[in-house]
């Protein structure tokens, strides 16, 4: 038995797969720990209460194939999963779905596999800061090769993909992401995205971050 930790399951999303009505999958753990904007920091730790299992996402969407077009595996951090490929892989056995990764880009070994295995058919890559202010973001230590490697794995595999930034404003400014620009060097796939906070009703913390 695989030990997915899916922490919790959209049924039906309109705007987290570019062009399809997809599930959404939110895995628990990251291995960065942008608790301060992040809006699922209450996923971050990897050892925590789930709200759902692998069993009932995938009965779930057995039941609706050939209704919705896609499914989102997000989180969290999906790449720190240690069943994340075989959990695609079945995922790529419904085949009437389209599948989305979401990631940090912090375990490019992941990655190759998932690009080479063709378990996906969209890759979305968070890139949370232009070099200099990616530790003060992620509070971890950066480690700029990882973060290279992953953004060039995406660029060279062929599917279509997403880079993005969420502009949390205490931060990050407008040179800040002119710098981003200058680093992945593909704006036609780079989308900046507004932060909203939210409390546990749902209702946004803050007007503008």
């Amino acid at each position: 038995m695989r030990n997915m930790k899916i922490y919790d399951f959209v049924k039906c999303s309109f705007v987290d797969y570019p062009g399809k009505i997809a599930a959404v999958i939110f895995t628990r753990g990251c291995n960065f720990n942008c608790s301060e904007w992040c809006h699922n920091k209450h996923i971050i730790p990897f050892d925590g209460p789930c709200n759902t299992t692998e069993e009932k996402v995938m009965d779930y969407l057995k039941k609706r194939s050939g209704k919705l077009q896609g499914v989102v595996v997000s989180g969290g951090e999906p790449t720190v999963q240690p069943d994340l490929l075989q959990f695609l892989s079945e995922l790529r056995g419904l085949t009437t779905y389209a599948i989305k990764l979401d990631t940090n880009g912090y375990r490019p070994d992941v990655l190759r596999k998932v690009i080479d295995g063709k378990l996906v058919d969209f890759i979305a890559m968070d890139i949370k800061a232009p070099k200099d202010k990616y530790e003060l973001l992620t509070k971890v230590p950066f480690n700029e090769a990882k973060i290279q490697a992953s953004i060039d794995l995406i660029k060279k595999s062929g599917l279509p993909h997403q880079f993005r930034t969420t502009v949390f404003k205490k931060y990050l400014n407008d040179r800040d992401i002119e710098k981003i620009k200058a680093w992945i060097q593909d704006d036609e796939n780079y989308i900046t995205q507004k932060c909203i906070l939210r409390d546990a009703k749902g209702d946004p913390l803050y007007d503008d971050l």
